[in-house]
């Protein structure tokens, strides 16, 4: 089996390194949180060994990470809608939350909670391989799918 490598006589067992690099070597550090690549397209899907699945960063996400996101975003808009038809009807907020987002107005309200919403919805996209992100995604959708059957609920009341 000797002979097999380049540099075997010598002892040496490590492969021969191109000279002409273009920088430093990207892979010895993750992909960070944020990358250059993440707007463009991205480059990587998932990660390259199992290993290192849980608490990784990539740059692109699967379709069923796009679909839930919409999703709630979606949800979120029917709840504010809704929200402001109930009350137009003389229904009370019983969301401590909402109801001081409403003291800003209909306007402010709705502004208000989709920036909230839409920030925490880019926060479990960017930790997408985070079990906590991952469960808090997918609560919210399931959330936001009984609030939306509620609000359904109060109309045939």
């Amino acid at each position: 089996m000797q002979g097999l490598l380049p540099n075997d006589e010598a002892g040496d067992t490590e492969p021969d390194i191109p000279a002409e690099r273009r920088g430093p070597d990207r892979r010895s550090r993750k992909t960070p949180r944020f990358s250059r690549f993440a707007l463009s397209g991205g480059r990587r899907r998932t990660v390259r060994r199992g290993e290192e699945l849980e608490g990784s960063f990539v740059d692109l996400y699967e379709p069923a990470m796009l679909l839930a996101l919409l999703w709630v975003a979606l949800m979120n808009t029917a709840d504010s809608f809704f929200t402001l038809v109930h009350l137009q009807n003389g229904g009370t907020e019983v969301n401590p939350v909402a109801g001081l987002l409403l003291e800003t107005g209909r306007t402010g309200f709705v502004v208000l909670k989709s920036t909230v919403i839409a920030v925490a919805l880019c926060v479990l996209c960017i930790h997408k391989n985070f079990q906590l992100a991952r469960l808090g995604l997918w609560l919210a959708a399931g959330a936001y799918t009984i609030l939306f059957a509620y609000h359904l609920l109060l109309f045939v009341v």
